[in-house]
């Protein structure tokens, strides 16, 4: 049986913005289908990263990792955060393989998405440190885990949206802020736009459970000041072109609430 697209739902990021949490949560969704996990070569089920890590395989192989085992009618899922990163001609492939998947961006506060970031950049070089055993301060350590993680490429909020609205014009773009606040609102809005039924997910045993989880954290780390006014500074333009765009407006405490 044929399938009209590779992959019928994407979520492109934002990255540390919930997207594992609102993978784990339609997993469970009896309508969608999360591909095996073939680490290193696929980010657990939940990351296929075709167009950074995989390309040179070919789209038959994309086509095959994300075809449901059994039943074909399925939703198969790609929540891959660094495909938001895409350039026109990758979009425009997404776009064939994928001509009607259903497309979710979740927006966070750039400051606070850097500094979680930043974060988890630091726990990877830092072999999981307790949060009370380090501060991040301001120095070539911290510019290379800039570098790294590829803030204002990630923060490019507008930019993306313009690429990805090429192609996707019903792009479902949420707030991450209102998603944290009010989950069981966020999902119904994917639900509908990915045109999944709600009732099959809440009544599953284990939904309230995963409404409330939290999936993947990094230790707390401080940053110093220093490392904050650097970020909220580097980042500025990239929040007020988003808010121009969207039409959200990010609550945001000054840099100094970041700290902790």
């Amino acid at each position: 049986m044929s399938r009209e697209n590779h992959a019928d739902i994407l979520c492109i990021g934002a990255q540390r913005a919930m997207t594992s949490w609102l993978h784990h949560l339609l997993s469970l969704h009896p309508g969608t289908w999360a591909f095996p996990d073939f680490n290193p070569v696929t980010s657990t089920r939940k990351e296929a990263h075709f167009w950074d890590w995989n390309h040179q395989r070919g789209s038959e192989w994309y086509r095959f990792l994300m075809t449901p085992l059994d039943d074909h009618q399925l939703k198969s899922m790609d929540f891959t955060p660094d495909y938001a990163l895409m350039n026109e001609d990758q979009i425009a492939e997404c776009k064939a393989l994928n001509p009607s998947a259903r497309v979710i961006y979740i927006l966070r506060e750039p400051l606070a998405r850097a500094v979680s970031a930043i974060r988890m950049h630091t726990m990877w070089a830092s072999d999981n440190a307790p949060a009370d055993a380090l501060e991040v301060a301001f120095d070539q350590a911290f510019l290379d885990r800039v570098r790294a993680a590829r803030l204002l490429a990630h923060g490019d909020y507008a930019g993306n949206l313009w690429r990805w609205r090429q192609h996707y014009p019903d792009l479902l773009v949420l707030d991450y802020a209102a998603l944290a606040a009010d989950p069981g609102a966020g999902v119904a809005q994917v639900l509908d736009h990915c045109a999944l039924a709600q009732q099959p997910l809440v009544s599953q045993p284990d939904y309230a459970e995963r409404l409330g989880k939290r999936i993947w954290h990094a230790p707390d780390y401080p940053l110093s000041t220093d490392c904050l006014h650097f970020l909220d500074g580097l980042l500025w333009r990239e929040r007020e072109a988003a808010e121009d765009v969207t039409g959200l407006r990010f609550a945001r405490p000054e840099p100094d609430g970041y700290s902790k």
